[in-house]
């Protein structure tokens, strides 16, 4: 190494720069430089410290006048004991090698807001706005979030025992939790932009269950015993209730048997799902029916053979009701104490109880009619017409040329008029002349067409098979305990 710094300040001398053209001693004097810096780096060895070091030795070019090319940097590698995160760098310009280190990324600490989370329940009278009171929140608060989107219109509706669940920061709300129930809830989640909207809806688990019962007193109390909830034993009697009256018909020993969903969510029940299949023996007479979605997803119950279960008309406009008075052309009137014509029939009912329109059909009075009280009457198409007196009150939007649906809640009993006491009067018209509500033949609904018939058996006939297995097996274990 002291040899080529000798020669590089002999070619850096005036004399030396004398013996070679100007170009050229401009060249001399800049390799001069750069090889004086080079000989200030060291460079590491990989061999142990005790061990003989070997000198490195560049060969420099020598320059002649036919020479005109500057010489070329050799550059030298970067140690093989570099750090990965180091680079040797060469600058060709300068002749210089930099080292640069890869600076470590630091990730800024991001600081959370502390939540607060609560819980109200909704009770009766509440309102949205006091909900936000208990839970600690402004009604500016309530204002930006019924302001952020149009689904939170849905937050108005209450019902006692609904679940509002609050997340809130410095009295700021960050996240609205709306449980509607077990099963469906929504999600109001703060954003930059305001508030972010997500519905979330459960499945339940489905699985079906049994139930049978012999009448001695009353279906109420049968299927009571039997485990029934009243919900479903209402459903019973609304499926056979055009070919039975529950108020006039049910004897002693009459049999029922049910096939319906029960829907469990994490092991607890929730609730009854529809009946599928379901057979009462009324009087010695048996009617069967099933359910069935046809292809527009409407769901009613039919035969196993396709007819439909309804019919056009309701037997019985009040459920479970007491028939007071039969139709009689020759009755005498219990207030005007004279024989008076009693062109229906009297339904006793406990006051404020539910009277459904017998049919579709379209509203032709809502009002007052004389000893009627209030009155309803209903014309169904041309030939069929029904009356309903003796009300306490109309139904939600009952009035003149209002359209109604079979078994849709049309008023409620009461005593109204000339009565004594609460009842429904119930009148039935055909062509204009009176028959007897009870026994006047009903006109049955449309059955199953022909080219779905086939699909209607593939879905029901496993249904129906279910049904009658549950039913021989109860038979069976009967009688292995006699």
């Amino acid at each position: 190494m002291t040899k080529i710094v000798d020669l590089i300040k002999h070619f850096r001398s005036k004399a030396a720069l004398k013996e070679f053209p100007k170009m050229h001693a401009l060249a001399i004097a800049a390799l001069g430089s750069s090889l004086l810096l080079f000989s200030s780096i060291t460079i590491p060895s990989s061999e142990p410290k005790n061990s003989q070091r070997s000198e490195t030795i560049v060969k420099l070019p020598l320059l002649n006048s036919s020479n005109k090319t500057a010489p070329k940097v050799t550059q030298i590698p970067a140690p093989a004991n570099t750090p990965s995160n180091s680079k040797a760098v060469s600058n060709e310009s300068s002749g210089k090698l930099a080292k640069i280190t890869k600076p470590k990324l630091i990730e800024p600490k991001v600081t959370l807001p502390s939540m607060e989370k609560r819980s109200e329940t909704v009770k009766s009278g509440d309102s949205l706005s006091l909900l936000f009171q208990r839970a600690g929140l402004s009604d500016t608060s309530l204002f930006e979030l019924m302001q952020s989107r149009k689904e939170t219109k849905q937050l108005t509706r209450l019902h006692p025992k609904q679940q509002f669940h609050f997340e809130i920061s410095d009295k700021k709300l960050y996240k609205l939790t709306y449980q509607k129930n077990k099963l469906n809830k929504v999600e109001f989640t703060r954003t930059d932009s305001g508030f972010d909207y997500q519905k979330i809806t459960l499945k339940p688990d489905v699985q079906t269950a049994y139930r049978e019962a012999t009448i001695k007193n009353s279906l109420f109390l049968a299927g009571t015993n039997a485990g029934m909830e009243q919900s479903l034993i209402m459903e019973v009697a609304s499926i056979f209730g055009w070919d039975i009256d529950f108020a006039l018909d049910i004897r002693s020993d009459d049999h029922f048997s049910v096939l319906y969903e029960e829907h469990f969510l994490d092991g607890e029940k929730l609730r009854n799902g529809p009946i599928l299949a379901a057979e009462f023996t009324n009087q010695g007479k048996t009617f069967k029916a099933v359910r069935y979605t046809d292809k527009n997803g409407d769901s009613n119950y039919f035969t196993p053979e396709g007819n439909s279960m309804r019919k056009a008309f309701l037997r019985t406009p009040v459920d479970f009701a007491r028939i007071s008075s039969h139709f009689n052309l020759r009755r005498k009137h219990p207030v005007l104490n004279r024989i008076r014509a009693h062109k229906g029939t009297d339904y006793a009912a406990p006051t404020g109880t539910p009277i459904k329109a017998a049919g579709d059909g379209r509203v032709t009075w809502a009002g007052t009619k004389g000893g009627y009280g209030r009155t309803v009457i209903i014309q169904h198409g041309q030939s069929y017409k029904t009356l309903y007196a003796h009300m306490r009150r109309y139904g939600k939007g009952i009035r003149n040329g209002k359209r109604v649906k079979q078994g849709q809640i049309i008023g409620y009993v009461g005593s109204s008029g000339l009565a004594t006491g609460p009842h429904l009067h119930y009148e039935f018209y055909l062509n204009g002349a009176v028959r007897n509500p009870v026994r006047v033949p009903l006109p049955k609904a449309k059955a199953i067409p022909k080219s779905e018939l086939k699909h209607f058996k593939n879905q029901t006939s496993s249904i129906v098979a279910t049904l009658q297995n549950y039913q021989k097996n109860i038979q069976i274990a009967a009688a292995d305990t006699q």
